[in-house]
């Protein structure tokens, strides 16, 4: 058996059987990339969302939700909660960095696109507003969101869709 020099990344649609996996992610990406932005108590509160796994599950079955695999393996997950707005987005900590959340991102876009969105939403986490930023959404408005106990911050952010079949 020979080693890879590059990990295979893949996309996949969303299944079922997921929702278990994904909740992990979910939960690590909260506990270790928001660290900066938010504190103990609010990442707490964040990531007990994915602690009842059947509502978690029954969210992403209801959303056209994508699953990034990393050599088969999911790594990270995005969904389109309507045509317009992008809902749970988490990449795991491991694959930080390695290109996941752009191949995730881009999918969801074509399809926007494709389905003739004329733009995307997100409610950007303060740790994620310079993604969004690097891919053109601008700031819309700031928003507090009560989570349990707890209140955290995000931002509003929009992007225009080029018309389906338009040239860039």
């Amino acid at each position: 058996m020979m080693a890879r020099a590059h990990p295979t990344l893949a996309l996949r649609p969303y299944l079922p059987a997921d929702a278990s996996l994904l909740a992990e992610i979910f939960r690590a990406s909260v506990e270790e990339l928001t660290e900066e932005d938010y504190e103990p108590a609010q990442q707490e509160a964040w990531a007990s969302l994915a602690d009842d796994e059947e509502a978690f599950a029954v969210r992403l079955g209801k959303h056209l939700a994508l699953i990034a695999t990393l050599d088969g393996s999911p790594v990270g997950f995005i969904s389109l909660d309507n045509p317009t707005d992008i809902g749970l987005f988490y990449v795991h900590p491991a694959a930080a960095g390695q290109g996941v959340g752009t191949m995730l991102y881009d999918a969801i876009e074509k399809l926007a696109t494709g389905r003739g969105g004329s733009h995307l939403l997100v409610e950007a986490s303060d740790n994620a507003i310079e993604f969004f930023q690097r891919r053109g959404f601008e700031p819309q408005q700031r928003n507090s969101i009560a989570v349990g106990d707890e209140w955290l911050s995000n931002t509003t952010m929009k992007k225009k869709l080029a018309a389906k079949g338009a040239v860039s």
